[in-house]
C-alpha cells in the first residue's frame, strides 16, 4: 500500500510539473567586442558637466565633510535662481573663507551635486 501511494504521488508530481511547461531562462550572453560598435560619441552619457558662476555669502562649513553651504545669488551657466545651498570644496580651496564671508565662486554640476572649482572672498 505504502508503494502504490509513493508511486501515485511521484506520478501526480510528474504530471503537474510537465503541465507546467515552465522553460528555463538562458541568461543573456555577455556583450563582446564584436557585439560593440561605434565610439563614445555615440555613448549615452550620464549627464554633462555644466559649469556655473556666483557671488554669495557663506552660511557653513563642514570641513570634515569638505562642503561648504552658500547663500548665492542667480548662477549664470546654470540658470538657477537665488537659493541657499551646499557644494563639496576641497580643504585647500576653503582655506581663509569662513562663515559670513561674501564670495564669488564657481562649480561644477554633474546633475545631482555641485563641486566648487573656484572660490575667493568677493572684493
Amino acid at each position: 500500500m505504502k508503494k502504490t501511494l509513493i508511486v501515485a504521488s511521484s506520478l501526480a508530481l510528474a504530471a503537474t510539473l510537465a503541465a507546467c511547461q515552465k522553460k528555463a531562462e538562458a541568461p543573456a550572453p555577455a556583450p563582446s567586442s564584436s557585439m560593440m560598435s561605434g565610439n563614445m560619441a555615440e555613448m549615452p552619457m550620464a549627464g554633462a558637466m555644466k559649469h556655473g558662476m556666483a557671488a554669495g555669502k557663506v552660511t557653513a562649513i563642514d570641513a570634515a565633510k569638505g562642503t561648504i553651504t552658500l547663500d548665492h545669488g542667480a548662477m549664470s551657466g546654470l540658470d538657477w535662481p537665488a537659493m541657499t545651498m551646499g557644494f563639496t570644496a576641497k580643504l585647500e580651496q576653503l582655506a581663509g573663507i569662513k562663515v559670513g564671508d561674501q564670495v564669488d565662486f564657481e562649480i561644477d554640476w554633474d546633475g545631482k551635486a555641485g563641486a566648487i572649482t573656484k572660490i575667493a572672498k568677493a572684493n
